[in-house]
């Protein structure tokens, strides 16, 4: 295992987590970055397709364009936190200290900005269609090479050491051995939850830690109902592949199966939409075609935060999609994830840093549990899938959502029992992945008004909406 100490121990490796890191680096800390991944490919950053988002000259209309696609839900002060940071941000970091190559545009153009749904203007720097592993590979080089920054990898936190409201640092696996570590200040930077649903553009692995473990140990979420499932995933051939908005940003259609476009008639801006109008209506067009899906893709809530990832507990911070900035509000605008993580990532870790660990074990289960069988944890995740696509997926209702809620609890209690410290990494995930399936639902249901990424129908409001 790693030295049981550091100043800021940040979990996740997505360029949230890489970012918290330097932040915190850079400002004297030593930080200890512990990953579930094996590889690059095991953070959601490595398969970012189509790139992030700045301001350029027009930061006023950047914010525009994330509160429209948000339905006017998006927080004002995040998003000028988001706006005014942005091209420092990817100057400093991607440019000038990990030297990613985006593409320009050729006679003299510096950058080939490209356009996205719902984005008015050409502001989206790019790599190809991977930008992501372009940003994720130079960057884990970086701080594998600092003197400050221990990454180590196929490490699993399992649950948080909290006491008196403060966290003292995380209860970590790695190979079958647990056992605490102490920090300063603790960052969360877990990703999605993909893991969910039975179909995600999300890396394997994605069941929700950071918001389960942040949930029992007492810290707030919030807009845990704002699900956002991608509108085209192309299931034609073997594996589902996402088709990145950027190739309707440079100017491809959907078609129905007679060959003719629908989205003209759904929006004004047609294929450039906002993404859940757009999921929306490919749902109703897969029931004839049955090529392009929906998935899973990004989950708009989490831990709550302020505005530099401080989370209600004492020493707490949440970055990336494990967290609720307020930016995204009820859906998010295309290419504005990566920037979130890089933005909230630098201010966390900067916050972060200046804290010594103490030695406080929290509240956390000693007993061993029951291993259970491989058959058991199959079954559950298959029950705990299927229970969320047909009650809590695109399209909602208040009877889908009262089953969900009756379901999940006895689900749940039926995978504690195997959940005690010393239990398999996998029975953790799974208990990760329940607890924020039952959060989701909650919010759900508790909230009947349909906006963005959150459509409830068979309801009153419903009703006035269809009738308007």
């Amino acid at each position: 295992m790693a030295d049981r100490r550091s100043d800021v121990l940040v979990l996740g490796s997505g360029i949230a987590g890489l970012s918290a890191a330097l932040g915190a680096a850079r400002n004297g800390a030593s930080v200890t970055l512990a990953t579930k991944a094996t590889q690059p490919e095991g953070a959601s950053t490595w398969w970012a397709q189509g790139g992030i988002a700045v301001a350029r000259t027009a930061p006023d209309q950047f914010k525009r364009d994330i509160d429209a696609a948000s339905s006017g839900t998006s927080d004002p002060e995040a998003l000028d936190v988001l706006v005014q940071n942005a091209d420092a941000a990817v100057r400093d970091v991607l440019i000038e200290t990990l030297g990613v190559d985006f593409d320009t545009g050729g006679n003299g153009a510096s950058f080939d900005f490209g356009r996205e749904a719902a984005h008015s203007e050409d502001r989206i720097l790019h790599v190809d269609a991977s930008t992501g592993r372009h940003i994720h590979e130079p960057f884990l080089s970086y701080l594998a090479d600092h003197d400050r920054v221990e990454i180590c990898g196929d490490m699993a936190a399992i649950e948080l050491l909290e006491h008196d409201e403060r966290v003292h640092g995380a209860v970590l696996e790695s190979d079958g051995t647990v056992q605490p570590h102490y920090a300063g200040a603790t960052v969360l930077a877990t990703g999605g939850i993909g893991a969910l649903y039975s179909r995600s553009t999300n890396p394997a692995g994605s069941t929700g830690d950071g918001i389960a473990m942040a949930h029992r140990a007492g810290a707030a979420t919030a807009d845990m109902e704002f699900v956002q499932f991608h509108p085209t995933v192309c299931v034609a051939d073997g594996d589902p592949f996402l088709v990145s908005e950027a190739v309707r940003g440079e100017g491809a259609v959907l078609r129905d199966a007679e060959g003719g476009r629908f989205m003209p008639a759904v929006h004004e801006d047609a294929e450039l939409a906002p993404r859940d109008v757009v999921a929306r209506a490919v749902e109703q067009e897969h029931h004839r075609t049955g090529r392009v899906v929906l998935a899973e893709h990004f989950l708009c809530g989490g831990v709550d935060v302020d505005t530099y990832g401080r989370a209600s507990l004492g020493r707490l911070y949440a970055v990336g999609e494990c967290a609720r900035t307020g930016v995204h509000g009820a859906n998010r605008l295309a290419s504005t994830s990566l920037l979130e993580g890089l933005v909230w990532g630098l201010r966390a870790g900067t916050d972060a840093a200046g804290h010594e660990p103490t030695e406080r074990e929290g509240a956390v289960s000693t007993s061993p549990g029951s291993a259970p069988s491989e058959e058991f944890l199959k079954a559950s995740y298959e029950r705990l899938q299927r229970t969320m696509d047909e009650h809590v997926g695109l399209r909602r209702t208040p009877e889908g959502l009262a089953q969900a809620l009756g379901e999940l609890p006895t689900l749940k209690a039926e995978v504690d029992v195997h959940a005690g410290r010393e239990a398999p990494r996998a029975v953790h995930e799974l208990r990760s992945a329940c607890t924020v399936a039952g959060l989701i639902v909650e919010a759900a249901a508790a909230n009947d008004i349909s906006v963005g990424c959150h459509y409830v129908t068979g309801t009153a409001e419903d009703a006035s909406a269809m009738a308007r």
